[in-house]
């Protein structure tokens, strides 16, 4: 009986106890929920133009957030080291494209899945190679990214919002916002969502993969810059970054892998759900929940419902 109470009842009691700590617990985990929703974009993008979840796209948030650190190390103004990593997104997504997917056109997927996988320890050797692999600073000063905190009175109590917090939500949710318009109103997004569909009936109507792909690669390396700068602001630059962006796969699952909408909706759902756990059944547990939290929530969904919230139901006829 007491397991019981200590489970179901102790926790709420605690919220209505210290409102103060409940709103300080939902705000940290809106602003993970809102980078993670980011995170989960970059695979989204990609999944939309190939079917494919891109493996690799963990290791491109590591990967320009390094270049960019290491273009300001050798003296590179931050705005133009901003540039000039683009400029290296742009040219990894060209280098994908000709080397990796057009040869694989029309092969299938998991063939696709496995070349990300191959591309993803490419991504590795080359990054410890240029860059060594020691952790980094990101430059937050220089771009202007604000530290601090600013402490407000909420519901008897205080509530600490970390400025840099509040730089990453607003961004990531400008990032998402632009995507998600670009996508669903432009030329190249209606183009993209018929890749999406069929490699061949996207060629019959006169669409180039060639371009679509290198766009689609180009925008999630975009993602990935902005990712890695948010989440390096936070902590700091190194290669566990990637491990971070794995957070994406539960976020699909619960929002779907085609939708933007779903990314936004299960990135939040993952965030909040992590903080929560971690902060009020933690301790229950000895602590270590926002570990695993993600996974057990996706596991949850997969049973009940395995396309997400936003996802197509994919009826095959036999």
């Amino acid at each position: 009986m007491d397991i019981l109470f200590n489970v179901f009842v102790d926790p709420f009691l605690q919220m209505r106890a210290a409102p103060d700590l409940l709103v300080q617990t939902l705000w940290e985990g809106l602003v993970s929920g809102v980078l993670y929703a980011l995170i989960a974009l970059g695979f989204v993008l990609i999944f939309k133009a190939s079917g494919v979840f891109n493996f690799a796209q963990g290791i491109m948030v590591v990967f320009a957030a390094l270049t960019l650190v290491g273009f300001h190390e050798k003296g590179v103004p931050a705005w133009l080291a901003v540039a000039l990593t683009l400029g290296v997104m742009a040219l990894l997504a060209m280098a994908v494209e000709r080397v990796v997917l057009r040869p694989l056109v029309n092969q299938p997927d998991i063939i696709l899945f496995m070349a990300t996988f191959g591309l993803t320890y490419v991504l590795i050797g080359l990054g410890e190679f240029i860059f060594g692999g020691e952790p980094k600073q990101m430059i937050t000063e220089e771009l202007f990214i604000p530290r601090g905190a600013i402490d407000v009175a909420v519901l008897g109590g205080r509530v600490t919002f970390q400025k840099i917090d509040i730089a990453a939500a607003l961004i990531a949710s400008l990032m998402i916002a632009g995507l998600a318009l670009f996508f669903q109103y432009t030329r190249i997004g209606r183009a993209l969502r018929a890749v999406a569909d069929s490699h061949k009936a996207a060629l019959s109507v006169g669409i180039s993969l060639n371009q679509i792909w290198v766009i689609v690669w180009f925008a999630a390396g975009i993602v990935a810059l902005i990712t890695g700068i948010m989440w390096g602001a936070r902590s700091d630059v190194s290669f566990a970054l990637q491990v971070i962006a794995l957070k994406a796969l539960p976020v699909l699952i619960l929002g779907g892998f085609t939708s933007i909408p779903g990314a936004i909706v299960g990135g939040l759902i993952i965030g909040l759900g992590e903080k929560l756990g971690e902060f009020y059944w933690g301790p229950l547990v000895g602590g270590g929940i926002e570990n695993w939290v993600a996974y057990v929530i996706a596991l949850a969904f997969l049973m009940v419902r395995p396309q997400g919230l936003f996802g197509d139901k994919i009826i095959e006829r036999i």
